[in-house]
């Protein structure tokens, strides 16, 4: 059995972006350990962006039980992306693998990413595998606002994925703190990565119905947010300038 304990180095860096989901997150990290305990070393970092239920104190509870679990708190509430950054931040793996912290995502999913950037034959400049939820387990009004800013955004940046929305991503950690930071960047993550020059493959990942709490993020707020951002990436994607390779003389 393979596993991280805190002199280690693991290969892999699960991030988990969490606020108020007291009720989610033991089952959670339960799921991730039996995903990757036997497969890869690894540590799940739990973010928790400033609960105001029991969700830190849980995490806490759970750190004697699982030593592959590290708990990052916040002291001001930032949002998905700060959460998703802060983990990465503090990662030591090599790869980093987030998946949103409402249970939605199925960590049963982590090793097909990591088989498939694993693969035989992967072209050397890959390194993002995204996932891409085959059948949404939303109501029908959040799947058509995601079709819609999919779409739309499919359309204009040219990345590749009919699915940014999905949490689940592996992807490398270096390749990740190359990238602009800002504020909803996890939801460009794949034109972002291209934009450094990078490749990107996918996979069909599965989606699960929300067990506990409630969501976030209000369709129409997922919509502005998303059209909003759109136009800030394709300014960063018309100024990047790529040397192409770069070699020491």
């Amino acid at each position: 059995m393979s596993t991280s304990g805190a002199g280690d180095t693991p290969r892999i860096s699960v991030v988990v972006p969490v606020m108020n989901e007291e009720g989610n997150v033991e089952t959670l990290l339960n799921e991730i350990v039996t995903a990757l305990r036997g497969l890869a070393s690894f540590e799940a970092l739990f973010v928790d962006d400033l609960s105001s239920d029991g969700t830190l104190a849980k995490l806490q509870s759970l750190k004697d039980e699982v030593p592959e679990l590290r708990v990052i708190a916040h002291n001001v509430n930032c949002g998905q992306s700060a959460a998703i950054r802060s983990g990465i931040l503090n990662a030591r793996g090599e790869l980093v693998i987030t998946l949103d912290g409402d249970g939605q995502n199925n960590p049963a999913d982590i090793p097909k990413l990591l088989a498939q950037y694993d693969r035989a034959g992967r072209p050397a400049n890959e390194r993002m595998v995204a996932g891409q939820r085959e059948k949404r387990m939303d109501t029908w009004s959040k799947r058509i606002a995601s079709r819609v800013g999919n779409g739309v955004r499919g359309w204009l940046l040219k990345d590749s994925t009919r699915d940014t929305g999905c949490g689940l991503k592996l992807f490398e950690r270096e390749a990740f703190l190359r990238l602009p930071y800002f504020d909803h960047m996890h939801r460009f993550l794949p034109a972002l990565m291209m934009r450094e020059g990078y490749d990107i493959s996918h996979v069909d990942v599965s989606h699960r119905e929300r067990q506990s709490g409630t969501s976030k993020y209000t369709n129409l707020q997922r919509l502005w947010v998303s059209l909003s951002d759109l136009f800030g990436v394709i300014w960063l994607r018309n100024r990047a300038r790529m040397p192409g390779e770069r070699r020491e003389l």
